[in-house]
């Protein structure tokens, strides 16, 4: 973090708080309480009214005034943020993260209700493994720099990549890195978890004027095609989740059918098979043949 950063940091947190020791600065920030007290110098030069507290509870405040006047975010607007912050810091985006949800978690009024909302993801062990890869993609975005890897697709294709990086995507439960590919001279979406030795290159890159556009839409999206199932009710919440209650039709409980698009391909059906015999295909025939073909072949492999 830099100076420039710190220092808003600092003032933010005197905004929501009464007094703040150069202690807790200097740990809150891993820097010493030398640097801290220069901090708050600096900030003085800069008209911005603070005052320091002498003795055991001591530390450093900002004058009510200035509270009233600048205060730009209620202790509701932080809360809510805590709560979105907490659970990106458990898809482990970034070890900054944790630094900017002990800030806010400073910021926000003690008496507040703590834990009221709770996200929980997968804590998977490669997850884990994703960090170092992820913190690279990032910063070859900020520096723009190319980076270049060794990826393997889903079918089993081995290919070696360069790439001009622009963003990180996390859907459902994996990452991915959407960029220009300089092999296929195209926007392509890369599965991170697929990716092997990923290096950030000495080559640096200016973003293409078709970015926005490009980069939002050239995720893969296969035809969907409405498929009609016969289901157990332990799986109806899964469905409703996923498709919204006007996919249910549970007008006969012993017999709930469900309406959901899913492709006609093996992404859809592996998504099918994992419902096991609690979800029944009864139409269109064309799906239900297919279908029936790849479960054929996953029973192969067994005989």
């Amino acid at each position: 973090m830099g100076k420039i950063e710190r220092l808003i940091a600092i003032v933010m947190i005197l905004l929501q708080k009464e007094v703040v020791s150069a202690n807790e600065f200097a740990k809150l920030f891993q820097v010493s309480k030398r640097t801290i007290l220069r901090d708050m110098e600096t900030l003085g030069l800069s008209n911005i009214s603070i005052y320091s507290i002498h003795g055991v509870n001591g530390g450093y405040g900002i004058m009510n005034e200035y509270k009233l006047d600048k205060r730009l975010l209620s202790h509701k607007d932080l809360e809510n943020l805590l709560v979105a912050l907490s659970g990106l810091g458990q898809i482990r985006v970034h070890q900054e993260v944790e630094m900017t949800i002990k800030k806010i978690e400073s910021m926000v009024n003690p008496v507040s209700p703590k834990g009221f909302i709770h996200l929980s993801f997968y804590d998977w062990e490669g997850r884990s493994e994703i960090q170092p890869i992820l913190n690279i993609c990032q910063q070859a975005i900020l520096q723009n720099r190319l980076v270049s890897f060794d990826y393997m697709d889903r079918n089993g294709l081995a290919t070696k990549r360069t790439v001009e990086p622009y963003q990180l995507h996390f859907s459902e439960m994996s990452w991915y890195l959407k960029g220009f590919c300089l092999e296929r001279q195209a926007y392509r979406t890369f599965k991170l978890s697929r990716t092997d030795r990923l290096n950030t290159e000495k080559q640096s890159f200016i973003p293409r004027n078709d970015l926005d556009h490009s980069v939002a839409g050239n995720d893969y999206q296969a035809r969907l095609v409405a498929v009609k199932a016969r289901i157990a009710p332990r799986i109806q919440d899964q469905l409703l989740e996923r498709y919204g209650r006007k996919s249910i039709d549970a007008s006969n409980p012993e017999q709930v059918v469900a309406t959901i698009s899913v492709p006609q391909d093996e992404i859809g059906f592996q998504f099918l098979a994992g419902f096991g015999r609690d979800l029944r295909i009864i139409e269109p025939e064309s799906y239900v043949a297919d279908y029936w073909n790849f479960l054929a072949g996953i029973m192969d492999a067994y005989t």
